[in-house]
């Protein structure tokens, strides 16, 4: 029998994209609401009890409402919102943190999804505070650039519009007061002690993301050139098929990086880039993609017992 699947939502940006991803899977069934009664906790929850994973596409306080409704029903829950991403009991949905994620995440009921910016941030940081190489109390910074869509549907429309604000053709910096949403889950998983100074940054194009940490080499411990940096890397994310690290030196080709590069891709890829003193290393992915609905996907063929990339390669 297919396993089902009901996503709770389906009609923001996020759900849309995670029900593109399973549409034309023949693995599973998709479970739909009537579209009268989306809201109506009485059919929801019928859908729920119904379903072996439940995608939870929603605001906050809707996500933890939807919780609350699942209680009593064996319905395994993804949730895309930041509402349980710190929170005991849920297992936080990046496979390729650390050994023994990804079991983690296949035995979990509850599984909480990354913020987007979070992704990029914990992608770069945790594997050199996990290699000792990144102290824990290290001062970090981190910017961010996303297209619009990670805004939603709101923000989608006011970058789409067809007399759109002139300030809209440029990158908007935001989150200035330092309590960005994706601070906490920034901070707790990589083990940090405290958090980045974070400037996320949205700009002009639909979608994609790149997210940089400048470092000196004088933050770092037991490491002296930026090759030594770029192999711990390399060895953590060795063998993966979602996060890979690039070359030496592609960061100087060209001298720039994009933050569309990785648009319309599940995957996520780390540029290290700079000199033995000074350097950046960014993570390049579709906030859309690992950073959020194939993220959700990838955590969805986990729990299931399915292979791990089905539907994202």
């Amino acid at each position: 029998m297919k396993p089902k699947i009901y996503i709770d939502g389906k009609d923001g940006t996020t759900g849309l994209q995670i029900y593109d991803r399973l549409a034309a899977r023949s693995d599973i069934d998709l479970l739909l609401i009537d579209e009268d009664k989306r809201k109506d906790p009485a059919e929801r929850k019928k859908l729920m009890a119904a379903a072996d994973i439940v995608f939870l596409c929603l605001p906050d306080a809707a996500a933890v409402e939807a919780v609350a409704l699942a209680e009593g029903t064996n319905a395994r829950i993804i949730d895309a919102s930041t509402a349980h991403r710190t929170a005991p009991g849920w297992v936080y949905g990046f496979p390729e943190l650390r050994e023994g994620q990804r079991e983690a995440i296949a035995k979990a009921k509850y599984v909480a999804n990354p913020g987007c910016h979070a992704t990029g941030f914990i992608a770069i940081a945790a594997p050199l505070v996990q290699a000792g190489v990144l102290p824990a109390d290290a001062d970090l910074c981190c910017f961010s650039l996303t297209g619009y869509s990670g805004g939603g549907k709101k923000m989608i429309a006011q970058y789409e519009a067809p007399e759109k604000a002139e300030t809209l053709y440029s990158p908007g910096l935001y989150g200035l007061g330092q309590n960005h949403k994706h601070l906490p889950e920034m901070q707790k998983i990589c083990g940090l002690t405290k958090p980045p100074v974070f400037t996320p940054i949205v700009d002009d194009y639909y979608k994609g993301m790149a997210t940089t940490v400048p470092l000196h080499m004088d933050q770092l411990t037991g490491v002296s050139a930026l090759h030594e940096v770029w192999q711990v890397l390399a060895d953590h994310y060795a063998g993966e098929k979602l996060v890979r690290v690039a070359p030496e030196g592609a960061g100087d080709l060209g001298g720039k990086l994009y933050g569309n590069a990785k648009a319309g891709d599940n995957g996520l890829t780390l540029v290290a880039a700079g000199n033995d003193e000074t350097f950046t290393i960014t993570a390049l992915f579709d906030n859309l993609g690992k950073g959020a609905s194939g993220a959700a996907v990838q955590n969805m063929n986990l729990m299931l017992g399915l292979e791990e990339t089905a539907g994202l390669l």
